[in-house]
């Protein structure tokens, strides 16, 4: 067994040095990226709100985002499935053109009314800029990996305000049941730094009810936040699944890639003409507020669930997360009605908890829902992202996050196979494999 140095913590104290000012470095990157993207979806949406006629141009909208990546885009393309397989596999520096396209994509989605969020984008840009240092530091491999994890944290924290959710979220979100701890410091510094980047340059994040009623923990309630769960990871596996479902018809019947947002496009004008409101579009972020004061109509998840599906899988650009908080918030709203737990907690435990079992991420889920409703509600957050996790199976909205290990010890996986929409191949107990 191989001896560590004698005084090993002087060669730690150098190693985080510098680990620290790169850090330092993308943090700062990514908040300059999540303001640039939180100040401009802030005046897309509301020049939409004030320009509802703007809404009939958005097939042409998706064609001209869809022609400048078929143009321009092509590299790029895969956006963050990209990142994952080069953190997974380093091959060559992530183009810069990812930032400057994926921010007009996402304002273009938001200014013509598709139904997308924005942790995609900010993953991107944060990424995209981080690794540009690469070409000036010449990492290797190793080191430029810990780089795009720690750009992930930082896009991540900036654009949500959560800290130590970014930080989790960069190490979790590449395999499941995996996290290397190898990137723990440089991810939690360049989250803290990029939120504090955004908060300082005067973008504020959503003030959500931050003091859900808490119950007294009983087995009604414990019983109730774990129905709650599964209920919320079923969910979770439906998006996932059908905008990959979508995405894959698309791509199928739809030869030339531009036609595919414009006709998603058009089909998501007609609905939202249709019903006569653009509750389901955009990031939604008032009916999630109105999800902790009021009841809402029950099926309001399952309407953002298809525009969200429709418009992503058709091609537009921008993240999951927002409307995956839409979705679960308004879903524990709906619970409440039924389960003995009161609609504030719920529509809380269903922020996350759908969000963590879309991205098989429970843990920065978890502390997401701590930093944003308080530590009174974490034990009823905590059951409700672990079963939604166990419950969305090995499924999820990133088709290049890979299995670390199986969700279920019972149930062994093949493992470093990409996630995909399916259930992943079943490898022999154990016991059984052959040398």
């Amino acid at each position: 067994m191989k001896r560590l140095p004698q005084f090993e913590q002087l060669i730690v104290i150098s190693q985080l040095s510098k680990l620290f000012i790169i850090s330092c470095i993308v943090g700062i990157l990514s908040g300059l990226g999540s303001a640039a993207l939180l100040a401009s979806l802030e005046w897309s949406t509301n020049w939409r709100e004030s320009h509802l006629w703007v809404i009939a141009l958005l097939p042409l909208g998706g064609f001209f985002s869809g022609w400048i990546y078929h143009r321009y885009g092509k590299s790029v393309e895969a956006g963050n499935n990209l990142l994952l397989e080069e953190i997974h596999h380093p091959q060559s520096t992530i183009p810069l053109r990812m930032a400057p396209m994926v921010l007009l994509g996402t304002d273009l989605t938001h200014l013509f009314g598709g139904s997308a969020g924005r942790e995609g984008t900010a993953l991107q840009i944060a990424t995209s800029l981080a690794d540009q240092l690469t070409k000036i530091f010449n990492f290797k491999p190793v080191d430029r990996r810990i780089l795009l994890m720690s750009g992930l944290s930082g896009g991540f924290a900036s654009v949500f305000g959560t800290p130590l959710a970014g930080t989790i979220f960069g190490l979790e979100v590449l395999a499941i049941g995996t996290i290397n701890h190898n990137a723990l410091f440089p991810c939690l510094v360049a989250a803290v730094v990029g939120d504090r980047i955004t908060l300082n340059l005067g973008l504020h994040h959503t003030a959500y009810r931050h003091a859900p009623l808490v119950p007294t923990i009983t087995p009604m309630g414990l019983i109730s936040a774990i129905i709650a769960g599964i209920i919320f990871g079923l969910v979770a596996m439906v998006f996932a699944k059908l905008t990959h479902k979508i995405s894959h018809f698309f791509k199928a019947k739809i030869s030339y890639p531009p036609l595919r947002p414009a006709i998603g496009g058009a089909i998501v004008a007609l609905i939202v003409w249709a019903i006569g409101s653009t509750k389901y579009i955009g990031l939604g972020i008032p009916t999630i507020v109105d999800a902790f004061y009021t009841q809402l109509p029950p099926w309001d998840f399952a309407a953002k669930i298809a525009l969200t599906a429709l418009t992503l899988g058709a091609g537009f650009k921008g993240g999951e997360v927002t409307p995956l908080f839409f979705i679960g918030a308004t879903l524990g709203n709906a619970l409440s009605l039924i389960l003995a737990l009161p609609a504030p907690l719920l529509a809380g435990m269903g922020f996350v908890a759908v969000f963590g079992g879309a991205a098989n991420t429970p843990i920065a889920s978890t502390l997401m829902g701590i930093e944003l409703f308080g530590m009174e509600s974490g034990v009823f957050l905590a059951i409700a992202c672990v079963m939604s996790y166990l419950f969305s199976g090995h499924a999820g909205i990133y088709s290049s996050q890979r299995i670390g290990s199986s969700k279920y010890h019972f149930m062994p996986m093949k493992e470093g196979q990409h996630l995909a929409t399916h259930a992943p191949e079943i490898a022999p107990p154990p016991e059984k494999i052959t040398k």
